[in-house]
């Protein structure tokens, strides 16, 4: 396992981190029971994995839960980034549908507390801002009180995770400009590389190096659904039927087709440098610097294994990155489909 550092944090985070979204919900086509969520995060931290990213809303602490018992020993070894924002006190979720959002310095300060005292640690790594609109962003007494938590230790640093859906381009550059950010967490593949390439090329643009360290960007880009909803990983096919509770079901059938025709394009590439497409899909992430660590979707320790390999040290050359970026840009040479 390879290791990097988060922004301006100075966190030492692998490559592959653990979303432990998963160990709290079903919304990936299998429920996960507890015994066996905690093989994988003990497998994880085997396998060299430090970094552990959840949030308050899966299962309404489940998930952090199980992170605070399983590491509660090793608590220095260990990066958690979790996330908070979503009344879940208050507020009852149904299905998928998201409950009113309360980013304001009082329920911060409520919410972390709720969220230490289930993680079992008095200080949290990565605290970010979950699914944040423009009007938290632009909140300067809500960031004034995130820096003062980092300037009492409280919280070693903080960020935001845009979603629910790929997009947020505005709120995502407005945050890299304006606020002082460890982390940005965002949808990015190679099928899906906007707004992604904008994050990467404002950071790279806005983020001073010293000779020390000229690798260190300001901003670390944390990457979610890197496989695409598992188009890049073969799990997802044209034949798939994906039940209405899992939430790749948002996914059109039409956006599937032309996506799998795109892998046939890339196939040729992945072949070249003997590679799998799934292990072009990381290797392609993890080509760029300003990544700082990438956050598959796990359901099995076979998985973790398959995953935690990835992170080598061989990646793509920038001819090669710029081979895939006309390929983007091109659409793949695949004529896009009326959806």
């Amino acid at each position: 396992m390879k290791y990097r550092k988060l922004g301006r944090s100075g966190i030492k985070v692998s490559e592959i981190g653990f979303g432990a979204w998963t160990i709290g919900l079903d919304w990936w086509g299998k429920k996960i029971e507890e015994d066996e969520a905690i093989k994988m995060l003990k497998k994880a931290y085997d396998l060299g994995i430090n970094f552990f990213e959840t949030a308050d809303m899966y299962g309404k602490g489940k998930s952090e839960k199980i992170i605070g018992q399983v590491f509660r020993d090793m608590r220095n070894e260990i990066v958690y980034s979790t996330k908070w924002g979503y009344d879940m006190y208050n507020q009852e979720q149904i299905g998928h549908n998201e409950i009113p959002q309360k980013h304001d310095p009082e329920f911060l300060q409520f919410a972390l507390e709720k969220s230490m005292e289930r993680l079992q640690t008095d200080y949290i790594d990565v605290y970010s801002l979950h699914n944040p609109k423009m009007d938290a962003i632009k909140n300067n007494n809500l960031f004034y009180t995130l820096d003062s938590l980092v300037d009492k230790g409280i919280i070693k640093s903080h960020g935001i995770a845009l979603g629910p859906a790929i997009g947020w381009q505005e709120e995502g550059l407005y945050a890299i400009k304006n606020r002082n950010i460890t982390c940005l967490q965002t949808v990015y593949n190679i099928l899906e590389q906007d707004p992604g390439r904008s994050f990467l090329n404002t950071i790279t643009e806005n983020s001073t190096h010293s000779i020390e360290n000229e690798n260190a960007y300001n901003t670390g880009i944390m990457v979610r659904v890197p496989d695409a909803s598992g188009l890049l990983t073969g799990k997802v096919t044209e034949k798939t039927i994906l039940n209405q509770n899992d939430h790749r079901s948002y996914r059109k059938k039409e956006w599937i087709i032309e996506a799998l025709k795109k892998i046939e394009n890339m196939k040729s590439i992945a072949e070249n440098k003997d590679w799998t497409i799934p292990q072009l899909a990381i290797k392609f992430i993890l080509s760029q610097k300003p990544i700082s660590v990438v956050i598959p979707t796990i359901l099995s320790i076979e998985e973790l294994e398959i995953f935690s390999e990835m992170s080598d040290g061989k990646y793509l050359k920038e001819e090669e990155l710029q081979q895939i970026n006309e390929l983007y840009e091109n659409n793949f040479y695949v004529p896009q489909s009326i959806a």
